[in-house]
């Protein structure tokens, strides 16, 4: 690979990190040909981008992007993929659901809305991560409740006020 090529990859990889909030590190070496494939495939359904990169052309980069990727930088050993996603636990969870059939992918670090996480044994917690549409649900049905309760008095009381009503008028 040429000194101009380097360069392009270090662009293309700082462009990526840049303008991605969700960056998953993962160790996938040991798949083969067709565990990668279905990697690719699901990574493809979920909407996650899956690729393949230098450590040394990584390390370049997030150095370059004007984001603090802590302690991250460290885990660039080995053989490393990085998932960049929109959803904060969309990486974690296929990395969770893809593990019950083979030992990889290993994460290795995971770089979600300027938090850092090191380490495999960081997946469960990040599967647990809500994402933005989940939280934004999760607020909905809390606004809505107490507004159920009132409309829900407000009809049965109206119903017992009748009643009460329609008593009365009988007694008379």
């Amino acid at each position: 690979m040429t000194r101009e090529e380097k360069s392009q990859v270090i662009e293309a990889l700082t462009t990526q990190l840049t303008e991605g909030s969700i960056i998953y590190l993962a160790d996938i070496s040991g798949l083969n040909a067709t565990e990668t494939s279905n990697l690719r495939r699901a990574c493809f359904k979920a909407n996650i981008k899956l690729s393949v990169v230098k450590n040394t052309l990584l390390e370049k980069a997030m150095e370059k992007s004007d984001k603090e990727f802590g302690e991250l930088p460290t885990t660039l050993k080995g053989n490393t993929s990085i998932l960049v996603s929109e959803t904060g636990n969309a990486p974690a969870k296929l990395i969770k659901e893809f593990r019950k059939k083979s030992k990889k992918p290993v994460l290795k670090g995971a770089y979600v809305e300027e938090a850092i996480y090191i380490g495999d044994d960081q997946l469960d917690m990040l599967v647990n991560i809500k994402s933005k549409e989940e939280l934004i649900g999760d607020v909905i049905t809390l606004l809505q409740s107490p507004a159920k309760n009132v409309i829900s008095a407000l009809q049965s009381g109206g119903s017992k006020l009748s009643g009460i009503l329609k008593t009365l008028s009988e007694k008379e």
